[in-house]
């Protein structure tokens, strides 16, 4: 039975590793430099707007789920440390939370509070506009690397159980 919801735990947050690191990678690849491009005003509207959509559609519950999920693998890697995969899943846990939710919650949530708090035609939001693009970006990349990483570490602990 707890073979059978560790299983199911891995594949929930291989999936839901491999879909927020996917909607990362468009932020970081492409999204964040297509907003700096169209201007300050249009690119704070822009992502004052995708973050407030975000966090009201299904994304919610596959970051928080997947985080949850990502945490009580962890745990049974150090609870299974002999058998095979438990590393693997013990990293791949221990990366997902700090490197995706931790990361999330202590550089882009409060940059993305910043951005919303500031008039996007006043002066004080070009130099906070010209910050959000470099700093929330860069944290993006880390959210990316560590979301990919958790997902292809939760995928080959699958294969050698």
């Amino acid at each position: 039975m707890l073979q059978s919801v560790i299983t199911g735990l891995l594949w929930f947050s291989a999936i839901g590793c491999g879909l927020i690191a996917g909607l990362y990678f468009a932020f970081s690849t492409f999204i964040m430099t297509a907003l700096g491009r169209i201007g300050q005003v249009p690119g704070i509207t822009a992502m004052n707007a995708i973050n407030a959509v975000i966090v009201q559609s299904l994304f919610m519950p596959l970051f928080v789920g997947t985080t949850l999920a990502s945490l009580l693998l962890a745990v049974a890697g150090l609870l299974r440390w002999g058998e095979p995969g438990a590393i693997a899943m013990l990293a791949g846990g221990v990366l997902y939370v700090i490197g995706m939710f931790v990361c999330t919650a202590v550089f882009n949530v409060p940059l993305n509070n910043a951005l919303a708090a500031v008039e996007p035609a006043s002066t004080e939001a070009a130099p906070l506009w010209a910050r959000y693009l470099t700093d929330w970006t860069l944290w993006n990349h880390v959210r990316t690397i560590s979301s990919t990483l958790a997902c292809a570490l939760f995928i080959w602990t699958i294969a050698v159980r």
